[in-house]
């Protein structure tokens, strides 16, 4: 059977929320529901027509066990809905997408319902594996001599938990954390702290201008909590930002001589986003007007101490694949887990030797247009909620090469754990 052609119909996300110390006002599932429901009344689809939903979420919590399935049935699409959730770190979001991708390539669907979600404000508190045991052991504990002989044992850091999200942040083979990561790729393609922090206020200005100028207005859906406070654009781009200001700012995992610091990283946010995916038939029967085609996806692995440069792989061996050059893609989406790893990516496409020895090129892939990367800011100005990103990115590729009459793009990202994933999207007819 051939492939059937993919399309991306609509989607939008809420907007992301940054992380300040405390449980933000939405769970994942929240998250989902807000940008979900408003998304599905715009189009002229049934919800309980679609065929499948599947949803990317990380840090699930306790009381959402398989979001996707929650979110579907809080959102209206039946009893008899089919839902799944996707987990593959920082890619979660966009596996999503290309699951359904998939599905309706290979004529198993016509309409998926495809998101990613994270709160990480809502990251658990863990307790230390002695903790643990203690606990364990006054649980069993025979009588109230037992018990007492057990409280002698009880120390003051059995009290203290971990935040959750700072475990799930460090590698568990290398030990080190993402930010160190990226701290390897500033070193070994020579980014400077000046080129970092430079990058990161180019991202606030990015997000800035296009608050300013309407371009996420069909694609950020406000979100509204129980205090009937409105949420309605990401709050943590901060445009008055400066390479000064910046500077001031001491390094986050390498100290005292690090390049990587709060101020060029990505945040710590939460938010939701959904796609809605269709197949040519599906299209045609409901009358629907895709703003992109789906051409194709991705995935790639290397050692996880490197796993900044993962776009590089999985990008390059997607547009080979196609037969493309470089100069083909008219927009590029990468996610900005750090400013360092970014620049590291772009710097890896101009080195000859990487490219020969890495991806197997007989020359450079070359240098990618600054003017045709993020061109709306990226994940340092608005927030990295892990299982929503890919989806994301995706998501704001397609319609901004709408807006700007982009013919192809691609959207990738770096994925914890040594992976990158990619998806190449073609303006729809």
């Amino acid at each position: 059977m051939k492939d059937r052609p993919v399309y991306l119909v609509d989607g939008a996300r809420t907007p992301f929320l940054k992380a300040r110390g405390r449980r933000g006002p939405f769970t994942p599932v929240d998250l989902a529901v807000q940008c979900g429901r408003p998304l599905l009344l715009r189009q002229p689809i049934d919800r309980r027509d679609f065929d499948l939903v599947i949803l990317g979420c990380v840090n699930v919590i306790a009381d959402e066990m398989n979001p996707a399935r929650v979110a579907a049935l809080r959102m209206g699409m039946g009893d008899a809905m089919v839902a799944f959730t996707v987990q593959i770190n920082c890619g979660s979001g966009m596996q999503s997408i290309d699951t359904g991708f998939r599905y309706i390539r290979d004529g198993r669907c016509d309409l998926v319902l495809a998101g990613g979600t994270e709160a990480l404000s809502h990251a658990p508190l863990v307790l230390s594996a002695d903790a643990a045991d203690w606990y364990a052991g006054m649980a069993t504990a025979k009588g109230p001599v037992d018990r007492a002989l057990q409280l002698t044992d009880l120390r003051p850091d059995h009290l203290r938990p971990v935040i959750g999200l700072e475990r799930g942040l460090t590698d568990p083979v290398t030990d080190l954390s993402m930010g160190q990561t990226a701290e390897i790729l500033a070193y070994r393609f020579g980014i400077s702290r000046e080129a970092a922090d430079s990058y990161a206020v180019q991202s606030h200005r990015r997000l800035e201008r296009a608050q300013h100028e309407g371009w996420l207005a069909t694609e950020v859906l406000p979100a509204f909590d129980r205090d009937g406070k409105v949420h309605d654009r990401d709050d943590g781009i901060r445009p008055d930002t400066s390479t000064a200001a910046l500077a001031a700012l001491k390094p986050a995992f390498e100290k005292p001589y690090g390049n990587v610091t709060p101020g060029n990283s990505s945040q710590i946010t939460d938010g939701a986003s959904w796609v809605i995916l269709a197949s040519e038939e599906a299209v045609s029967k409901r009358g629907l007007e895709p703003i992109a085609r789906i051409v194709d996806s991705e995935w790639a692995a290397l050692d996880p101490a490197f796993m900044g440069l993962g776009p590089v792989l999985c990008a390059t061996s997607l547009v080979r694949r196609h037969g493309l050059a470089r100069e083909d893609i008219g927009l590029w989406e990468l996610n900005e887990a750090f400013a360092a790893q970014v620049l590291a990516c772009l710097a890896a496409w101009e080195d000859k030797a990487f490219c020969r020895d890495v991806l197997k090129l007989d020359d450079a892939f070359g240098r990618i247009d600054p003017g045709r990367l993020n061109v709306d800011g990226g994940a340092i100005a608005l927030g990295h909620p892990v299982g929503t990103s890919g989806n994301r990115i995706v998501l704001h590729l397609a319609k901004a090469m709408r807006r700007r009459g982009d013919r192809r793009g691609i959207a990738t990202e770096c994925i914890g754990g040594g992976q990158g994933g990619a998806m190449l999207l073609e303006a729809a007819a």
